[in-house]
This record gives structure tokens, sequence and C-alpha cells, in this order.
């Protein structure tokens, strides 16, 4: 690998962690000058659906990721590189493993019943006939499985047990989503099933992870010089195709605060296009108001793919994943506590103190709702005597069992009262809605990379015969890797730049939990138990 020439110049549209993960590699492996990366974002800040902001008087994220020591190899990969904000001399990656040793998950309280009594969640509560249901669907090629449904492999008996309950709701499948990412996920994560009713192989970062991996990672990129340019929204690009089949972007098309603007490309520059998002129209409510739901792709990322899906056959069909809005949505919601009585009426039910439990599912729930108190602060610049939680609604279009009204219609003070019926608390009511911020944030493409799909829906990383672009994000293909996932993220933007620039380095293997006896067997032991 000889470094990049001089007049080499990168676009990257968008800004979340696959692009932000490339630029890395660009710079890092692929010896590219910073000043020659130009970062291209419509909105006002990096990390895309890896955020988390506020202030004390509320605080808010979209989601959490809960990370993996196994499975995200990529991931580690890339903060090796990135130092902390608060110490050159720790890594990020350091800085996640000394906190997951001081702070274990070891959930407690993973399944709520009514009433609010805690369930034994290690009784997994699959029948034989669950299982064979299970191994059918992991012997089966994914050519065989096609478009189907995860509804399609199971009987009803499997969608009641403790372990549906528990896996659906870490990993936010629904039954009518793809059979395939399902069966990739079991794959991938055969090493959680003796684990999943404590949780204990997730990571989590110190703060959320917009302060932890986002800032730090842009920072190290703007101290290379890397070029953010905010307010840019890519509109099109021009592709052109040669005699020999070889394929190049020659034009990318820009608003630049709704000027026209646009970028033209030398055979020596590279483009990564992410395509799609699922956090794009996400709308917040707040105490008195309901999050408004958005349907008419009014966020530039759809729109962009569609753009490119019209040029070439295998440039994937958005429309496979952003077609249904009703089947890919869910509501999240955080709360901002400025009293403890919460904080401590919850660790005295859970058994665990912040960020030490795991997500709590009330298992009864109409909304399915979960939730998770992580360590303090959460955010940068949180006072000490601030706490928050977060969580979110898998059917929000059912009747709240306390509320009476659905989730999607609820103002953020009708979701703290769903959630203190289902925690037993409704004594504290008054106090704590007084004394607590909620913000709810709907999300109409969430889930929508679980859609149910055949091969050609998602492209290739870097499609057949292109010679200066690939695309990045969760709706690429990276055969036997899942989407929804940071990992998946990171290990396409290494793909991207490894295979475009000829990097002389491997990207690493994706972890197959049934390569190793002991994880088979403790898996094995698990789903017979």
């Amino acid at each position: 690998m000889t470094d990049a020439p001089q007049q080499s110049r990168a676009y990257l549209v968008g800004a979340g962690i696959a692009s932000l993960a490339a630029a890395v590699f660009l710079v890092r492996d692929g010896h590219f000058a910073g000043e020659d990366i130009h970062v291209l974002e419509e909105l006002p800040l990096a990390g895309g659906s890896m955020d988390g902001r506020g202030e004390s008087t509320g605080y808010v994220s979209r989601g959490g990721r809960m990370l993996e020591d196994e499975a995200y190899t990529c991931l580690w990969n890339l903060l090796e590189t990135i130092p902390t904000l608060t110490d050159e001399a720790v890594s990020v990656r350091e800085e996640i493993r000394a906190f997951n040793a001081k702070w274990p998950t070891d959930a407690k309280a993973r399944l709520i019943g009514e009433g609010a009594e805690i369930l034994d969640a290690s009784d997994y509560g699959l029948d034989a006939r669950d299982r064979m249901e299970l191994i059918r669907l992991l012997v089966l090629p994914e050519e065989v499985i096609g478009a189907r449904r995860i509804e399609d492999f199971f009987s009803p008996h499997f969608f009641e047990t403790n372990f549906w309950a528990m896996w659906r709701t870490t990993f936010a499948f629904q039954n009518w989503h793809s059979a395939i990412e399902l069966r990739r996920y079991f794959l991938r994560f055969m090493q959680e099933f003796p684990r999943m009713h404590t949780l204990a192989g997730v990571r989590r970062t110190r703060l959320n992870q917009y302060d932890s991996i986002i800032r730090p990672v842009r920072a190290w990129l703007e101290s290379r010089g890397v070029r953010f340019e905010h307010a840019v929204r890519v509109t099109d690009v021009d592709f052109v195709t040669e005699d020999d089949g070889t394929r190049r972007v020659r034009r990318l098309h820009l608003d630049r605060a709704g000027r026209p603007d646009a970028y033209d490309l030398d055979d020596t520059d590279y483009a990564f296009l992410t395509l799609g998002s699922m956090t794009a129209d996400a709308a917040y409510g707040g105490d008195d108001r309901a999050p408004e739901l958005i349907r008419d792709k009014r966020d530039g990322a759809w729109r962009l793919w569609e753009a490119i899906a019209a040029k070439a056959d295998d440039f994937g069909r958005p429309a496979a994943f952003h077609g249904n809005i009703d089947e890919a949505k869910w509501e999240s919601f955080t709360l901002t506590m400025r009293d403890p009585l919460l904080l401590h009426r919850i660790e005295e039910l859970s058994g665990n103190l912040p960020g030490t439990g795991a997500l709590m599912t009330f298992r009864d729930s109409h909304w399915l709702m979960s939730v998770v108190v992580p360590h303090a602060p959460h955010f940068e610049g949180q006072p000490e005597d601030v706490h928050t939680l977060w969580g979110y609604g898998l059917f929000v279009d059912a009747d709240g069992d306390f509320v009476g009204k659905p989730m999607a219609e609820c103002t953020g003070q009708e979701i703290l009262t769903e959630l203190l019926g289902h925690l037993g608390m409704a004594d504290i009511s008054e106090r704590v809605a007084a004394t607590t911020t909620v913000i709810p944030v709907m999300m109409p493409y969430i889930t929508s990379q679980f859609s149910p799909r055949t091969p050609h829906d998602r492209p290739l990383v870097i499609p057949h015969g292109s010679q200066n672009f690939a695309f990045l994000g969760q709706f690429t293909e990276i055969p036997e890797d899942v989407v929804f996932t940071v990992e998946y993220s990171v290990r396409g933007a290494m793909h991207a730049v490894y295979g475009l620039l000829g990097v002389d380095g491997e990207v690493p293997g994706i972890h197959h939990a049934l390569a190793d006896p002991k994880t088979a067997f403790g898996a094995l032991k698990a789903a017979l138990s």
C-alpha cells in the first residue's frame, strides 16, 4: 500500500458512525491527509443515530447501544485508535473496558410481571417444538428463507416464552420482521443464550455513546484537518459507466443551506455514500405533548437513496425498507429526574444499582415497555443531583394499561404515569411528576433495516465495477453480519476503505459463536433448560 496521491480527495455523505469510521480508516490506514476529506452532513451535529443531548432540565437519547466483546471486533479496532477527551493516554476502548470492569452488568429484574412481580427470567420457557423450530431456522440457508417473516417459522407458543420476551426487547425484533435477520442474530449472538436473563455480556460506554464515542472520534478527525461541512444535503449523484463495465462517481449534487452547489470528482477522488437512515424524521415530544409521526420523508437520507437506486439495478430497493412505517416505528423516552425518590424505589425493586442492571421489560405491558437506569452521570456536564432513565415501547399503537390510550398519542407525563403503574409506584406519582421531565421520541424507521427483504434489496458495500465509490450504513449488504449494530456500520466502513484503496490489511473476521465448542454447548444447555 502506497500513500494516497496528493491530489486525492474523499467525500463522505452523512456524518454518522459509518462515515466517521471511514474517515478514521482513510487517515489511519489509507494515509489520506485530513484536509482532503470532506464530511457532508445536513444536520448541525455529527453522530447520526448515536445521539445524546440536553441539559439538567431535560436530557434525551433516541436510543442506547449495548456493545459486546466477542462480536464487535471492528468497533474495538476503531476505538483502540481514538483517545478519550479527558486523557490522551487512554483510548476509548480502554475506557470502555475499565468502566465495565468497575460496573459489570448483572440484571436481577430482567422481566417484571403484573403487580411489579420480579419474574424468574432464567426459565426461558422453550418446549420441544420451540427448540425444533429454532434449529430449523438455523440450518436453512438464506436463499431458502427469502423474504419470509419470523412469524412464519414459529408456533404461537414460542412468542409467549420468556426467551422471546427477552430476545426481542434486547434487539427490538417484531414478529413480522425478517426471518433472515433473526437467524443472523441467533448465529452472531449465540454466546448470549446462557446469559440472556442477566445480560452479563453487555458492554456499555462511560457516558452516552455520543459523548463517549462520537465526540472523541470527531475530535481526533478535526485534529488531523478533516473538514466537516454542516447544513449540506446531498440530493443526487452522477455516475458514469465505461465500456469495460467500470463505474465511477463524477459529481455530487448539493443543497448548501438552501443554495444549489456541487462537487466534481476526478479519477483519483472517492465518494462514500450513506444510504437511508433508521432515525430519519425522528420527532420529539415533551411533558405536555406527544411527538409527531412524520410520514413524508422530510429528512434527505431516503430521498438520496431513491435517487441513487434509480440509476442501477444493483443499487438496492429503498422502498423495501421505508415502505411500511407502521411495521418499522417505535417510540423511546428519556426521564430527567431532579429528585432521587423514583431512582431509589427502582433500586429497591430491581436489586440493581444504576449502571449494573439492564433492560427491565414489563412482560405483560400492552406497549411492551422496557426501561434501563444508566450509571450517572450519563451525559457530559450532568449535575450530581440529576439522574436519567431511558425506555422504549415496541407496540406504540396499543392502549396503555394505566393511561388507556396508545403510546403514540401520549405526552411525556402520560408515559410517566404508565411507567409508574407498571412499577407499582403510583403512590409517589405526584412528587415524581413534579420533579421529572419526560421527552418522548417517535422514530418512524427505527427498525426498517429488519424489514423482510430479498438478497437484492440491499446493495453491496462496493458494487461490482466500482472504481471510486462505496455505500455505507445499515442498508448495505455484509454477508453474515447483523444490522442495527454499531459494528455493522464500522465493518462496512472498513470494507469500503480497504477495498477501494487496496489497504494492506485484513478486516477483522466475523465472530462465529458456534465455532467455539464451549459456546455451542452453553447455548444448547440454555435452550434445553
